[in-house]
């Protein structure tokens, strides 16, 4: 193997798929069947939620704040469901970043449902909406990774746009084929994190697409397993460990990583949902006993699709006029459900348990 040095461009990156030799070692089969069990707990237990709409925004949100943090964007839950909400006029930059995100893998998601495929075209439109311009693809040269304290070049990408544009298109193809396996979605991050195809934004682009492989390959339903959390608590070793694959060819600590990540956060996500279920049932019987007049499942479940909710979001849900919109709102708060608070003119009301459950 050539001698690894990090300023020289790696203009040699290999074609996928891998040497099988290197990915599929006994302890990654054995580490891919427990993944494969927790995801597929977690396919079959999002459906205990009849609304799904109120799981992708929950759990789409966490990832939207985690991903966004793992590049230094820091914001705060409350600022995004205030911005989700459009209960306010002036939004953080980083809150603005978390959303562009959320957008971004919105469209995404759509996109792998309607055509069962991802092209380089979609994957450079998630990256502009992440970013907020059109540079699209590395033309020039010059791109290379430092570490933020010391300025040391760690790793520098393919330079030349002809070999970037060849090493994508080998990545889609290989995305796109029959072969299904976790195994697959670990070899993918680490070839597109190592291309680095764009000036901006690859991290999150590319943990977009994980996510929508995830869909594709019918592991999941709708998009709510995400690693970000899991790279935060682990950033370090994430960043040694890509390396280590391209040093050293270390393909087996990487993917049992991943796989490990995988296996965990699908874990943390089932007890989440079903810590939903658990409220939501709990809501519903409170209103029934105490509200009876204005329960309605449509009501409910507004409130959990809507943490951060409104009279508009309810005259919507439930066909019902502004004037008895915010009388239910004060209704719910009266018994407890919700808690008001004014922005400028506007009374936003929020379903505090649910913001807590989900700052945990």
């Amino acid at each position: 193997m050539k001698e690894f040095n990090p300023s020289k461009p790696n203009n040699d990156l290999s074609f996928l798929p891998p040497d099988t030799s290197k990915t599929e070692t006994v302890q990654i089969l054995k580490q891919e069947s427990k993944a494969s069990a927790a995801i597929a707990e977690l396919k079959g237990i999002a459906h205990i939620i009849p609304n799904q709409a109120i799981l992708i925004n929950a759990i789409v949100l966490q990832e939207a704040k985690d991903s966004s943090e793992i590049e230094n964007i820091i914001t705060t839950k409350d600022d995004l469901y205030k911005a989700v909400s459009s209960t306010v006029t002036k939004i953080t930059p980083a809150t603005k970043e978390v959303m562009f995100y959320r957008e971004a893998l919105y469209i995404g998601f759509q996109k792998v449902k309607q055509r069962g495929i991802l092209s380089i075209n979609d994957i450079i439109e998630i990256q502009k909406i992440l970013i907020k311009n059109d540079a699209g693809i590395r033309t020039t040269q010059g791109t290379a990774l430092v570490n933020d304290k010391t300025n040391e070049v760690i790793y520098t990408p393919p330079q030349s746009c002809d070999v970037i544009q060849r090493l994508l298109k080998n990545f889609v193809e290989y995305l796109n084929d029959e072969e299904t396996s976790l195994v697959k979605m670990a070899v993918l991050h680490y070839q597109f994190e190592t291309i680095h195809p764009f000036y901006d934004g690859n991290g999150r682009t590319g943990r977009i697409v994980n996510m929508l492989y995830l869909i594709l390959k019918g592991y999941l339903d709708i998009p709510i397993l995400y690693l970000s959390s899991y790279i935060i608590k682990n950033k370090s070793l994430y960043y040694e460990l890509l390396l280590g694959v391209t040093k050293d060819n270390n393909w087996e600590k990487w993917i049992l990583y991943i796989l490990t990540g995988i296996e965990q956060t699908a874990k943390e996500t089932i007890v989440k949902i079903k810590s939903i279920r658990e409220l939501l049932e709990k809501t519903i019987e409170t209103v029934k006993e105490k509200a009876s007049k204005i329960y309605s499942k449509e009501l409910v479940e507004t409130l959990f699709v809507n943490p951060y909710c409104k009279v508009e979001f309810i005259t919507k849900s439930v066909n019902v006029e502004r004037k008895a919109a915010s009388r239910y709102l004060h209704q719910l708060e009266e018994i407890g459900v919700l808690k008001s608070y004014k922005i400028g003119k506007e009374n936003i009301f929020i379903n505090t348990e649910l913001i807590e459950l989900l700052k945990q």
